[in-house]
Parts: structure tokens; C-alpha cells; sequence
């Protein structure tokens, strides 16, 4: 994170030393703003996001005002660092200083001009190490059960290869594929192998939050912005300062928040709910989606400037009926890391159990063969899995695969109708193989459900 990204309010009643402040913490590269009285930085507080404050304890005849400005920050921003700044130092008032929250206590006037910038650059390190510290939270809340990047089919190699290519470039990437697949752990191996990897990973599923939450999430809010808000709050494209944000699902993203987020991406500045200023940010952004965004951008539910700013750097991810020959690798890596949540003995798997699973066409991609995996760990009675430890959908298919129609060529074929044929079958396949269920259909065959109900309806489908 850049200095100048970084905003500092100083507050003093004295014209000369705010003047002097201004000057030295500017020099030293921070955006710096300035208040004369409580009341003014207040005023900015609420409207601008501020990052360290600089406050003097008396102001005029206001013996406790930098105490008043603390117990403020305390209600209301208890994550901005304050230093305290007094000519008229006692042991008394330095104590209640550091009780109200001050990170620090200086007396005036300053021995130097270093001393300053290292008491500020302090205060500088823990509002970062705060947020890197609520970025770490939130990516281990998400990360206790994931799996890591596993497969050496040709699709995947080619997959990896990609990541490798790509991930140190600051460009936006848009992952793909089906539901299941490892989406953000394509993301997370994109920032990891780039030159962000110290900085915060953060991920939200756009597709999970109610539109009016998403906002305040993304883009933080200020006290008063709306009902419930006592206290500010930094959204995670600052929290993200530096690193990566992950959108996942961005598909499910209302319109009116697609103008906010291409704001953002084209100028690098937030502004959170009910603020009247914006934040600079250095944020690589990652988006993820199951569904056909050209698609969406056609019916007009998704934005053409955005769809086109997102998909710079495209990245599909192979759905694990591709990569057949990956399902022993990661049926061996899933049964050890189950093994070790369920604190349980590790057990091989029957060649019978291993061909059904083979055999399977996983709509609910590596997902759902994780739950199948863990379900049968936990309920097998034998020193290995078998064949009648696993659902009864998966050990009695008989194929994984749509039949395949011979093609046979003569003078007089019918393109469309041979064509219209193929997918009637293939569409009623899918249907059978996820049960009848819309979504999962969808899902599977990379269509909306808008547009797999009009098909359906043009070749005369039962759901049933």
C-alpha cells in the first residue's frame, strides 16, 4: 500500500502546527487533512474514510478535548489508530489517553521531525496490521475445508499452466465453470503465486448476500448511512488494500451494484455507504461464475462495459467428468484430508467403489465427490470403502455419459434436425442425471435456467 493511499487527519486548534504537520507528513508521501476543533474532524470522520488521527488534548479552553475526539473514535471507529499530542503533558492525562484508545502520547514541541514520522508510521503499521488481521479471519473462515489444486489430466495440466502465466499480471481474471469445481481455489492459487501474495486474500459470494448487505460488505459504510449502523465499518475492497478480492458468483450481482464495482475498477477509489469521499485502493480483483455472462449481457442482466472489464484474462475450469482420469488423485487427497477431520482411520478404496465413482458423472463436480466421500468414511463398517457404502445414484448407473449417435452420411441430411435431435437427448440426459432439478440441470449444461425452460418447452421435455 502506497503512502499517499493513506489519509491522515490532524487536528489542532494552533494554524502554525497543523500547518507544519500538513507539511512534514506530506513530504513523507501521506495524503494529510486538517481540522481546527473536535467538531471539524467529526464532521470529517463521518464523511471521509480516515486512516490515523493526529489531535492535540487541549484546544482552546477545552482541556479535554483530544479526550472527547478519543472516546469518539472508541464509539464509533475503534479500529483508527490516535496519537496524542500535548504541550501541556501530566501523567494523569496521558493515562486516560492511553485508556481512551491512544496508541501514543508526544509533547510538544516535537524533539524532531523523525520523531513524529516514526510515531505516525507506527500507527500506520497497526491500521494495517488490523486489517490484514480481519482479512486472515475471514479467509480461514472459508478455508477449513478446501480442497487444494489436484489433477494432472491434459485439461487441467493446461488449466494450471494458464494460473502460472497469468498470476503475476495486475489484469482482472474471470474464472469459470460449473458449480463445484474449485473456483476459488483457482483464485487463491492466482494469489499466491503473484507478487501479492503477502497481502490479504479476501472472498465474498456476491450470489449469498441480500443486494442491500452486498453494498455495505463490499464497500464499508458510515455510522448513520442506515438503520443499524452505530459504528463505522471498512468494506473489504479496503480491507483487500493491496491484495486480492474475490468475487464469487458474480453473475448474482444486482445492476445498481455493477455500477458501483465498474466505478471502482475504472478509477482504483471506494466510497463507502453514506460517505461523501473516496479511498484509493490497490486491489487485483478475481471474478467467478457459473453462468454465461455473454449470455446475461444479451438479455441485459448483466452490464457489457462491466462483463468486458471483469474478462480480461479468462479461465475455465474443467467440470470433473472431463478430467476422468483425476478421480482416483483426488478421491486418494479427499479420503486423507477427511480422515483427519474425522480423526478416524484412513481407509483404502474397492476397485468396485472406485469404478462407480468413475463411472459417475458429478454434477455437483468435486464438491459434492467430497460430501459422497466424507458421508461414506464416517459410515463404513469395513477397512475400506466399498460399493454398497456409497449413495445407491451413484454404485446403480449404469453409464456417466449421454449415448453417442453414430453419425451416418448422405446426400440427404437434415442439419438442424439431426442437430435439434442430439440436444433433445443430451438435455433429457442431464435432466435424468440431476434428478429433474433445474438448477443442477442448468448448471451442468452452462445454460440459465430462463433459457433451459425454453428449451424444454421447444422439445416438449417433461421435468418429471
Amino acid at each position: 500500500m502506497s503512502k499517499r493511499a493513506l489519509k491522515i487527519l490532524v487536528v489542532d486548534d494552533d494554524e502554525g502546527l497543523r500547518e507544519v504537520l500538513d507539511i512534514v507528513l506530506s513530504n513523507a508521501g501521506y495524503n494529510v487533512t486538517t481540522a481546527a476543533s473536535v467538531e471539524e474532524a467529526q464532521s470529517l470522520l463521518e464523511r471521509e474514510l480516515i486512516d490515523v488521527v493526529v489531535t492535540d488534548l487541549y484546544m482552546g479552553r477545552d482541556r479535554k478535548a483530544g479526550l472527547r475526539l478519543l472516546e469518539y473514535l472508541n464509539e464509533n471507529q475503534p479500529d483508527t489508530p490516535a496519537l496524542m499530542i500535548t504541550g501541556h503533558g501530566t501523567i494523569e492525562s496521558a493515562v486516560e489517553a492511553m485508556r481512551l484508545g491512544a496508541l501514543d502520547y508526544l509533547q510538544k514541541p516535537f524533539k524532531s521531525n523523525e520523531e513524529v514520522l516514526l510515531r505516525v508510521a507506527r500507527a500506520v503499521e497497526k491500521r494495517i496490521l488490523l486489517r490484514e488481521n480481519r482479512a486472515f479471519r475471514l479467509d480461514q473462515s472459508r478455508t477449513a475445508h478446501v480442497n487444494t489444486l489436484v489433477g494432472d489430466s491434459p485439461k487441467f495440466k493446461k488449466m494450471l499452466d494458464m494460473v502460472r502465466r497469468v498470476a503475476g499480471l495486475p489484469s482482472t481474471v474471470a474464472i469459470n465453470g460449473e458449480s463445484g469445481v474449485g473456483k476459488e481455489l483457482v483464485a487463491r492459487a492466482l494469489h499466491s503465486l503473484s507478487p501479492r501474495a503477502e497481502k490479504p486474500f479476501v472472498a465474498i459470494n456476491c450470489g449469498g448476500i441480500p443486494e442491500n448487505l452486498l453494498e455495505s460488505e463490499l464497500f464499508g459504510y458510515k455510522k448513520g448511512a442506515f438503520t443499524g449502523a452505530q459504528q463505522d465499518k471498512e468494506g473489504l475492497f479496503v480491507v483487500a488494500d493491496g491484495g486480492t478480492l474475490f468475487l464469487d458468483e458474480i453473475g448474482e450481482m444486482p445492476m445498481a451494484l455493477q455500477v458501483k464495482l465498474l466505478r471502482v475498477l475504472d478509477d482504483g477509489s471506494v466510497t463507502p455507504v453514506g460517505g461523501l469521499s473516496s479511498k484509493a485502493v490497490d486491489v487485483r480483483v478475481l471474478s467467478a461464475t457459473n453462468r454465461n455472462l455473454a449470455e446475461m449481457v444479451e438479455q441485459g442482466t448483466f452490464r457489457n462495459d462491466l462483463y468486458y472489464r471483469l474478462n480480461v484474462i479468462p479461465i475455465t475450469v474443467p467440470p470433473l467428468r472431463e478430467r476422468i482420469s483425476d478421480i482416483p488423485l483426488l478421491v486418494r487427497y479427499l479420503i486423507t484430508r477427511h480422515t483427519k477431520n474425522l480423526i478416524c482411520k484412513e481407509k483404502s478404496l474397492s476397485p468396485e467403489a472406485l469404478d462407480a465413482l468413475t463411472r459417475y458423472a458429478w454434477p455437483g463436480n468435486i464438491r459434492e465427490m467430497s460430501n459422497v466421500l466424507e458421508r461414506a468414511l464416517g459410515l463404513s463398517d469395513h477397512d475400506d470403502i466399498r460399493l454398497e457404502d456409497l449413495p445407491a445414484h451413484i454404485r446403480d448407473l449404469p453409464e456417466s455419459h449421454p449415448p453417442q449417435k453414430p453419425i451416418v452420411l448422405d446426400d440427404h441430411i437434415d442439419l438442424e434436425s439431426e442437430v435439434a435431435q442430439f440436444e433433445r437427448e443430451y438435455i433429457q440426459h442431464a435432466l435424468e442425471q440431476c434428478h429433474y432439478s433445474l438448477s443442477k440441470t442448468a448448471q451442468r449444461l452452462g445454460l440459465t435456467p430462463r433459457t433451459l425452460r425454453y428449451r424444454l418447452e421447444k422439445y416438449n421435455l417433461s421435468t418429471e
